[in-house]
């Protein structure tokens, strides 16, 4: 992932900078971190539209086999009445709709277990990404670093929310 590429470039440029003396800072060049971190901002909103995208899935699915489920049901519905007449019929037809209702409920039920996983591994995955991605910039760092440590957490904070919406 180029993420990782530009932030194994950024530890580079940390430990290769060139010691203050009698300090523990560092110079460095600010406008090629400045550069690497605009890099790294660009490439990170595509892990963001990645989960917002499956959170509008999911619930375009939720929605679709919802109306799947009330076909089902009216389709159901207007076969027992044309089979009123007969009592045998009448009872059969019962049956099939309360089990086309139970299996229509059913798989609306799956659909949205498997989304809600497949959301809930997606933001997790990139909840991940972000963790690693911070503990690999580690304390010792310019304010432009620190800068983007804290833009990291409420990013990572917003996938949390994101995760606790899914549940």
């Amino acid at each position: 992932m180029e993420i990782f590429t530009l932030l194994d470039t950024l530890e580079d440029i940390l430990e290769e900078a060139k010691n203050i003396p009698f300090s523990s800072k560092g110079i460095i060049d600010k406008e090629q971190l400045m550069d690497i971190i605009k890099e790294i901002r660009l490439k990170l909103p595509d892990e963001l539209k990645q989960a917002k995208w499956v959170k509008e899935e999911r619930q375009r699915i939720i929605v679709e086999a919802q109306k799947e489920a009330d076909n089902i049901v009216k389709e159901a519905e207007n076969r027992i009445i044309s089979m009123i007449d007969e009592h045998e019929i009448t009872r059969k037809a019962y049956d099939q709709k309360t089990e086309i209702i139970e299996t229509a409920n059913e798989m609306s039920r799956e659909i949205s277990k498997g989304t809600k996983e497949y959301a809930d591994s997606l933001l997790a995955n990139t909840e991940e990404v972000m963790k690693e991605t911070l503990d690999r910039l580690g304390t010792n760092m310019t304010e432009a670093l620190n800068l983007m440590q804290i833009a990291l957490e409420d990013t990572i904070k917003t996938i949390q929310n994101s995760r606790k919406e899914l549940e």
